[in-house]
This record gives C-alpha cells, sequence and structure tokens, in this order.
C-alpha cells in the first residue's frame, strides 16, 4: 500500500515538474577573430617537411603511390609533377624530429626515399 501511495505521488509530482529554458549570448572581441584569421593563413602558408620515396612517369609514379598507400596506410601521400617527372611524396610534418623518426622508417622499405625541407610558397 505504501508503495502505491509513493508511486502515486512520484508521478503526480513528476507531471508538475518542467525543464528550464534559457539562452546563452557569447560576446566575443573583434580582434580575437582577426587574430584568428592570421594564424589560420601563417599555418597555412608553412612548408611541411616530406618524404619522396621516388619518381618516374605517370605510370611508374602511380604504381608506387600504390604501394606507399599499402606500406604506410597512415601517411598521407600525393603525386607531385614537376616536369618532366612524377614525384611521389608522404607525409606533412610539422618539425623535422617528427620528420625523420618516419623517415628512418620509410628509408628501410624504400632505400632511396629522401627527406625534403619545407618550402614556402613564393607566392605568398
Amino acid at each position: 500500500m505504501k508503495s502505491t501511495i509513493l508511486a502515486i505521488f512520484l508521478l503526480l509530482s513528476g507531471l508538475q515538474l518542467s525543464a528550464q529554458q534559457g539562452r546563452v549570448n557569447i560576446q566575443q572581441d573583434p580582434a580575437l577573430d582577426a587574430l584568428i584569421k592570421l594564424y589560420s593563413e601563417v599555418n597555412s602558408n608553412m612548408g611541411h617537411y616530406q618524404i619522396q620515396v621516388g619518381f618516374g612517369n605517370a605510370a611508374k609514379a602511380q604504381e608506387l603511390k600504390s604501394q606507399v598507400e599499402i606500406d604506410f596506410p597512415d601517411l598521407n601521400s600525393k603525386i607531385h609533377f614537376e616536369s618532366p617527372t612524377y614525384r611521389v611524396r608522404l607525409g606533412q610534418f610539422r618539425t623535422k624530429l617528427e620528420a625523420e623518426r618516419k623517415f628512418l622508417e620509410v628509408r628501410k622499405k624504400y632505400p632511396d626515399a629522401m627527406l625534403l625541407k619545407p618550402m614556402l610558397d613564393p607566392k605568398s
């Protein structure tokens, strides 16, 4: 009997409850937006270390890229065209230490690999 009364009481009191509604208004200094924009521009123009695993004609580069993606699936691989050859490059490392660690690992599989220094975009 007590549990029935308690259950009814809880049910009726639960109907009386309602959730609160609120609004959040964030006020931000306009200088912060300018700073975020500047930060993103600097980082987009900043070069990264890369590892070049090989080069050749388009077919050879595509075959090499496919093999590299199997061997190192965690690294971003791309084919860069610099006339007249296609170059297969791995990764985008921010620091030289990070790049050198991965380079030692890649060099075991691809002995002709080279570590490339970052180059800033001359257009910027």
